[in-house]
């Protein structure tokens, strides 16, 4: 998906804990996609153990080396990457904020809420992984509108998998107010004949969103069992007033460093 000015790529991937539709666990499969998505900002879900040490399943020095995308890093008490398996991964950018919300329902869910500078302008990001009993996914996403608020001037991106298929009527998506969209969505499940849209992106304004289409690769029908979605979006290139961090590249490089110091050895 070419992009355009003051435009970024976002792309949503719930990579099923690195288990593709063949039932094979290759995380390796998961980051030779991501490479071919080469998206600006990626939210993942599933990226980690679900039980157990709760470990995280990439080689995300690896994939930093490959494609530049860098984890925004969260607190956990495990082993982990990501805040409740979510884990959203930045190419060019810095964060100004993040917030780790723990989501009502009876299974636990979690999303990520991060104000990202991005080359193209600011946005607000919500990346969430919603239940699969819809009034859990009712409640999710009021908490996650009433979280987000109204107290930013940034445009706002909502990715992930909401586990919903609908559009109308009974549908969780119903929850959110005129000037998110869009709500149609494309199909991404399952990756191999994928009918239902499960995964969205959405954004307010809604007009920002130039393109979305499920990224469909005879890799990515195999890698796991959701296709990834991606969508182009318009930023207006506007940034907040603000100093940069004369020592962000040096961050960066540590990151990367404490990532392969951290890499499972074979």
């Amino acid at each position: 998906m070419a992009r355009k000015p003051r435009s970024a790529l976002f792309a949503s991937y719930n990579i099923h804990k690195c288990v593709g539709s063949d039932r094979r666990f290759d995380p390796h499969r998961v980051q030779k996609v991501i490479g071919e998505i080469a998206p600006d900002v990626i939210a993942l879900q599933e990226a980690d153990r679900r039980f157990g040490d709760r470990a995280g399943l990439l080689d995300l020095a690896g994939l930093g080396e490959e494609t530049g995308l860098v984890p925004i890093p969260v607190s956990n008490r495990h082993r982990g990457h990501g805040w409740h398996g979510n884990l959203v991964l930045v190419r060019e950018g810095a964060v100004r904020g993040l917030d780790q919300l723990a989501l009502p329902g009876l299974e636990p869910r979690g999303a990520l809420i991060a104000d990202l500078d991005l080359a193209a302008g600011p946005v607000r990001l919500v990346a969430a992984h919603l239940g699969l009993l819809r009034h859990s996914r009712l409640m999710q996403v009021e908490a996650l509108l009433a979280h987000v608020g109204d107290d930013t001037d940034r445009p706002v991106v909502f990715m992930g998998d909401f586990n919903e298929w609908r559009s109308e009527r009974r549908s969780a998506l119903t929850r959110f107010p005129p000037g998110f969209g869009p709500i149609g969505g494309v199909a991404s499940f399952p990756s191999y004949f994928p009918v239902l849209a499960l995964d969205r992106v959405l954004a307010q304004p809604q007009h920002l969103v130039e393109r979305v289409e499920a990224h469909e690769t005879p890799l990515s029908r195999l890698a796991s069992d959701h296709l990834p979605v991606k969508a182009l979006i318009r930023l207006d290139g506007t940034r907040p007033e603000r100093v940069v961090h004369p020592e962000l590249p040096a961050l960066r490089r540590r990151i990367l460093s404490r990532l392969r110091d951290e890499r499972p050895q074979p």
